[in-house]
């Protein structure tokens, strides 16, 4: 059956009655979310700026490079730190070029090449050599003949060659050999009677009277020293000697060295006597 329309309006205002008692006056909303945005990224990166350590001294940074670089080098294989070896074909040549050169040595030095005498009795007291040598060739000039001296001229001949002989005669060279005049002789001062023991009589001189080059022209100092070609080779190599040996003496100096270079290792107060 029907029901009146009043009696339904009425029922329904009993029923919502207490619901508008208990209802809230606005919707409930949720709760806004944490700012994701500037605040939250500045605060994250000063966070991480603290946790990051501090910097090493340059001193560490500089070892631990060596370091890894050390490491690449043994464990990388396209990398290597030494360069590779030499095939031993050419290392045993090169030693047994060196042992044969070290076996003719004398004086501690590969560019003198000789033998070992020793002691050398004079036939006066004033001569003779304690430990001499005889030497073949200096800085692979020949000497003509073999000369015996000792050790402070033989390192000095040899200086003499390498700095005043060879480059004096670049052009017209290289020079092969030297002709020796005089070398240990127990004898006095241009042979006079009564004068003083000379430097050949104690193992510090050698006389020179000639040079060979390669070609085979051989200059003398006799015939060369007037020549133009070649006087100037001759004094450029024998004024290098000054200084190298105590005493240089050639055709200008006197009558009695007209033929030859005296070339002696005597020590003088007043340094070098060169003329």
């Amino acid at each position: 059956m029907m029901w009146p329309r009043a009696i339904v309006i009425l029922a329904l205002a009993f029923w919502a009655v207490p619901l508008a008692a208990v209802a809230p006056d606005s919707s409930l909303r949720p709760q806004p979310r944490p700012d994701t945005g500037t605040a939250a990224a500045a605060t994250t990166l000063v966070t991480v700026a603290r946790m990051r350590p501090n910097v090493r001294p340059v001193s560490e940074q500089i070892l631990d490079a060596a370091a890894r670089s050390e490491q690449l080098a043994l464990f990388s294989p396209d990398i290597s730190a030494r360069p590779w070896p030499r095939p031993p074909s050419i290392e045993n040549k090169a030693m047994a070029k060196r042992k044969m050169r070290r076996k003719g040595a004398v004086c501690g030095d590969l560019k003198i090449q000789g033998e070992t005498v020793g002691h050398v009795p004079g036939r006066i007291k004033a001569c003779g050599i304690r430990d001499a040598v005889r030497v073949n060739t200096v800085a692979g000039v020949r000497l003509n003949p073999p000369a015996l001296m000792n050790c402070k001229t033989a390192s000095a001949l040899r200086e003499w060659t390498e700095l005043g002989l060879k480059p004096a005669f670049r052009q017209r060279g290289p020079v092969v050999e030297m002709k020796v005049a005089a070398h240990y002789a127990c004898r006095t001062r241009n042979n006079k009677r009564g004068g003083r023991v000379s430097e050949h009589g104690k193992g510090n001189a050698i006389d020179l009277s000639a040079f060979t080059m390669m070609d085979g022209e051989v200059i003398t100092v006799l015939k060369g020293w007037g020549q133009g070609t070649t006087l100037k080779p001759l004094r450029k190599a024998y004024t290098r000697a000054c200084g190298t040996f105590g005493t240089t003496l050639g055709p200008a100096s006197d009558s009695y060295h007209r033929d030859h270079f005296h070339f002696d290792t005597a020590s003088y107060r007043s340094g070098p006597y060169c003329r």
